[in-house]
């Protein structure tokens, strides 16, 4: 555990090289050795060099495909399922939200609404202290606005989100790339999944008031790459 924990934090040491695993993360499609040269304007094998030494920490996986143009097939790099966590001293918080959620379960149907009301609670607040943060006033803002601070919202919580917004409709196109709870998301889908609907509803109804928040396809699904929603404004 340590040995890993020091290797990662010796890969990600060198700034151009964290700045190609964030980039890679927020792709949500696979890079070549090419693109990550072009994006960062570095030789090929630099970029080769990076994308190696984040696939030996298991942060990145890459496999040879055809691209269909002919010649050698290509080396494709993407992110890894593996979790990067580093804290000092070890804090075992995933067991502590297995024993949360177990708990919680053993109450039924109780349960579960207990988790929504907690995950719309928790939605509401998180919107309510980024606008504090960002010193804005919300009775100000303009609805490209609210979209923007929606995403920043979902992206400080780790969700790699992409969003969209239909002025003319009031309708907002919205996708999550990463589960914060994919660890345990396997045997506790449904409270989870439950729960951060009401979250995302927390957030959206904080900035537009009452909304209609439609769940389009979910990660937890084989084959989906991302939840994606639909909001109507109502």
């Amino acid at each position: 555990m340590e040995q890993q924990t020091l290797k990662i934090t010796s890969v990600l040491s060198d700034p151009t090289r964290f700045s190609i695993y964030q980039y890679v993360t927020k792709r949500h499609d696979d890079v070549t050795v090419q693109e990550i040269a072009d994006q960062f304007n570095i030789h090929t094998n630099v970029a080769r060099l990076h994308l190696t030494k984040l696939e030996d920490v298991n942060m990145v996986v890459s496999e040879t495909k055809k691209t269909g143009k002919g010649g050698r097939p290509s080396r494709f790099y993407r992110l890894s399922n593996e979790v990067v966590s580093l804290q000092f001293p070890y804090r075992d918080y995933q067991r502590l939200a297995e024993m949360c959620l177990e708990t919680l379960a053993g109450f039924g149907v109780e349960g579960q609404e207990a988790l929504k009301k907690i995950g719309y609670k928790f939605g509401m607040e998180s919107a309510k202290t980024f606008i504090a943060r960002v010193n804005k006033n919300l009775a100000d803002l303009q609805d490209e606005e609210k979209i923007q601070f929606i995403e920043q919202i979902a992206t400080n919580q780790g969700l790699n989100p992409e969003i969209s917004f239909n002025q003319e409709e009031r309708q907002v196109s919205f996708s999550i790339y990463n589960c914060t709870f994919k660890e345990i998301i396997r045997n506790y889908s449904t409270p989870l999944c439950s729960m951060h609907y009401s979250l995302l509803l927390g957030i959206f109804e904080y900035f537009f008031g009452e909304v209609i928040l439609k769940e389009e396809q979910s990660i937890k699904n084989e084959g989906c790459m991302s939840c994606s929603y639909t909001t109507i404004i109502l």
